[in-house]
């Protein structure tokens, strides 16, 4: 009996553990929504300020593993909000870890779509550990940039 019950108590833990991580994950509704926001945000106070912002202002523009960052259409990284060592880097040529050159891919469907998603497997920030991503980027009006957000699948 206490095998059992002992059984039970393990399953409900991982049960409530994977619910909780599942929470953890944005949507790709609420990476859309973010996106939008940050548009919104950067027409507001401008550039400068918003990408500021976005790499600072965790409370405001990091949702549960969400968090948004700016390329320009040359690859330079303008704002992170996971990662600020990033900005400044030149990260046109990076590819995933299949040798995809998801990128220069996010930074073209931006220019030339204006809005899209690209799927491709990074890092994540908190588990360390590769997972499939998509990210939603779109490009900023008046600008030669994008805003991005991706969600961890």
């Amino acid at each position: 009996m206490r095998f059992f019950r002992t059984v039970w108590l393990l399953l409900l833990a991982s049960v409530i553990s994977a619910s909780a991580l599942a929470q953890d994950h944005g949507t790709p509704d609420e990476a859309r929504a973010l996106v939008n926001a940050a548009l919104g945000h950067i027409k507001k106070v401008g550039n400068t300020q918003a990408f500021k912002d976005f790499t600072t202002d965790k409370a405001t523009w990091v949702k549960k593993d969400l968090y948004i960052f700016v390329f320009d259409t040359q690859g330079i990284m303008l704002a992170h909000g996971a990662n600020d060592r990033l900005i400044g880097n030149n990260l046109s040529t990076l590819k995933d870890q299949k040798g995809k050159p998801f990128v220069r891919e996010l930074i073209d469907l931006a220019a030339t779509q204006g809005e899209g998603w690209v799927d491709y497997e990074w890092a994540h920030p908190v588990t360390k550990k590769i997972e499939k991503k998509s990210t939603f980027t779109k490009r900023i009006p008046g600008f030669s940039g994008s805003v991005l957000v991706g969600v961890y699948r």
